[in-house]
C-alpha cells in the first residue's frame, strides 16, 4: 500500500486496525504473520503521521484512545469499501453481475419483502442479492458506514437524525385479519362487530402498524383478546398458521397468505394502511437494482404513487 497523497499511509492504517481488533499488538502479529517490531514501528509513524496518540496500554491489552476510536471508525469504512470493491472486480466479467446489498428491518414482512425485490431481480443484468434482516437503527448506522445500497422499512427516517439518509415512499397497502378457516367461519359474520372476544396476534408495540391497529378497535369499540404479540413477523404468522388466533397482513397479499398459511381473509381494517420505504444515502438514487426497486413496484400490492421525502 503506497503512501496517499494526503500523507497517510495505509499499510501503516491497516495495522492499526488489525492491533485494534486483536487488541494486543502479539496477536495481530501473528495474525499477519509479521514481527511485532515491525507492527509496533508502523504504529508509531501512524500515530507521527496524525499527531495523536491512537492506542494506550491498559493492563496486557491494548485500549483506543479518543483518537484512536475515531481512526478506527474510519478504517472500518475504509477497508469495507476494500472488500466490496475486491469482491466486485473479482466477478468473472462474462457474468455481468450486479451486487445489490439490503437491509431490510425486522418488521417488514417476508413476502412483502420479496415483491419489493422483485423488480431488481428482473433487471437484464444479473444481480447478486446480499440481504440482511435487523432493526432499523443498526441498519441505518450500516446504511450511514456504506455498508448497504438500501434500507426497506415500514417507517421513513426518524425526525431529529443526524444521518444524512433519505427515506423514499414506495407505497401502503390496506391490512386485513386473516385465519385458518375454522376461525374465519366464525368471526366473519357480522364482521367487525363479530370480532369482540376474539384471539388475535399482533406485532409488538415498536412495530408502526400496531398502534394504527389499536387506533381502529377503539374506534370501533372492540375489544379483543390479545393472546400474543411477536416480534418477528414471521413467528407471528407460524403462530397464526397453527390456528391460534386472528392475525393481520396485507389485504394485497390475500393469496400468497392463502398459499403459504393456509389462511383467508376474515375482514379488512378499514383506513389501517401499512407504508413501505426504501432509504439511501442519497436524494436521487444512483444505484440501477434500486432505481428498479423505486421505479418498478407491483401496483397491485402498492397502490399509491410513489414520492420522495
Amino acid at each position: 500500500m503506497k503512501t496517499s497523497g494526503l500523507g497517510l499511509n495505509f499499510r501503516h492504517l491497516y495495522y492499526f486496525w488489525v492491533v485494534a481488533k486483536e487488541g494486543s499488538i502479539t496477536r495481530a502479529a501473528e495474525r499477519l504473520d509479521v514481527a511485532v517490531q515491525t507492527i509496533s514501528a508502523q504504529l508509531s509513524l501512524l500515530e507521527q503521521s496524525v499527531g495523536k496518540s491512537l492506542l494506550a496500554p491498559q493492563g496486557r491489552r491494548l485500549v483506543l484512545t479518543e483518537a484512536g476510536r475515531i481512526a478506527l471508525s474510519y478504517a472500518d469504512q475504509i477497508f469495507l469499501l476494500s472488500e466490496q470493491m475486491m469482491d466486485t472486480l473479482a466477478i468473472s466479467d462474462t457474468e455481468h453481475s450486479m451486487r445489490l446489498t439490503v437491509g431490510i428491518s425486522d418488521s417488514v414482512p417476508k413476502l412483502i419483502t420479496s415483491h419489493l425485490l422483485e423488480a431488481a431481480l428482473a433487471l437484464p443484468q444479473r444481480v447478486r442479492l446480499v440481504c440482511y434482516e435487523y432493526q432499523l437503527d443498526n441498519l441505518l448506522a450500516d446504511l450511514a458506514l456504506h455498508k448497504l445500497d438500501v434500507v426497506l422499512t415500514d417507517r421513513p427516517v426518524p425526525s431529529g437524525t443526524n444521518m444524512r439518509v433519505f427515506s423514499h415512499l414506495l407505497g401502503e397497502s390496506e391490512i386485513a385479519l386473516f385465519g385458518l378457516p375454522a376461525l374465519a367461519e366464525r368471526y366473519a359474520p357480522g364482521f367487525p362487530a363479530s370480532l369482540n372476544g376474539a384471539p388475535l396476534l399482533l406485532p409488538t408495540r415498536n412495530n408502526a402498524i400496531r398502534g394504527r391497529i389499536e387506533h381502529w378497535l377503539e374506534m370501533n369499540s372492540i375489544r379483543v383478546d390479545v393472546v400474543g404479540e411477536f416480534d418477528d413477523n414471521a413467528l407471528l404468522n407460524t403462530f397464526g398458521r397453527n390456528g391460534l388466533g386472528l392475525f393481520p397482513a396485507d389485504s394485497a397479499l390475500a393469496k400468497d397468505v392463502h398459499d403459504q398459511f393456509g389462511a383467508v381473509t376474515v375482514g379488512a381494517l378499514s383506513s389501517v394502511k401499512e407504508q413501505f420505504y426504501a432509504i439511501s444515502n442519497e436524494r436521487k438514487i444512483k444505484h440501477p437494482a434500486v432505481e428498479a426497486i423505486l421505479g418498478a413496484i407491483h401496483g397491485k400490492a402498492f397502490p399509491l404513487s410513489r414520492q420522495a421525502a
